[in-house]
């Protein structure tokens, strides 16, 4: 039998349905590496204008990652949503390498 996904939302409660409890924070995180092929295709489109696709599409999947994440630790508490999701990008970059640290976070919640 299948685990039912919580309501994901970035408001501090779901649309029409009233929380009953509070579970805490859950959070995921995603490291992804923008590797060499992607950087240089990426860095001719800084030039030559317009957006880059590739990078895109790994910002894309980072995302879906995290957030697929964040719904299976909600439904591990026994949570019905995560209210006021939070979306948080940052750079890793040193020694020639570039990454992108993708953070979603928010309140696990039982619904009504």
């Amino acid at each position: 039998m299948s685990v039912p996904v919580p309501h994901l939302v970035t408001t501090h409660s779901v649309p029409g349905r009233e929380v009953r409890e509070a579970l805490g924070i859950v959070s995921a995180e995603c490291v992804l590496g923008i590797n060499v092929f992607r950087d240089m295709l990426g860095g001719l489109r800084d030039f030559f204008g317009g957006r880059s696709g590739t990078h895109q599409k790994a910002l894309w999947e980072a995302r879906e990652t995290c957030l697929k994440e964040l719904a299976e630790e909600a439904s591990g508490r026994g949570a019905d949503a995560v209210v006021g999701v939070d979306l948080d990008y940052s750079e890793i970059s040193g020694g020639g390498k570039g990454m992108v640290l993708l953070v979603a976070s928010g309140t696990a919640v039982r619904l009504r």
